[in-house]
């Protein structure tokens, strides 16, 4: 696996804490806070569109 670089922790209130990251390759990362060695992967466009629509409360029951 690439190595990722992960940005702070975002943490709403009440819900899970989750981490994005990105590699040298311009991949993007998404995972649980402290979960780092299982993330998601995707395009960084799908993930900015994922947690956009989580921090204006339509997802955030997803995490």
């Amino acid at each position: 696996m690439a190595e990722i670089t992960w940005e702070a922790p975002f943490c709403a209130e009440g819900n899970n804490c989750f981490r994005i990251g990105t590699d040298t390759e311009g991949n993007a990362y998404i995972a649980v806070a402290g979960q780092e060695d299982h993330p998601l992967t995707d395009t960084r466009e799908a993930l900015r569109t994922l947690i956009q629509d989580i921090k204006a409360g339509k997802a955030d029951h997803l995490l």
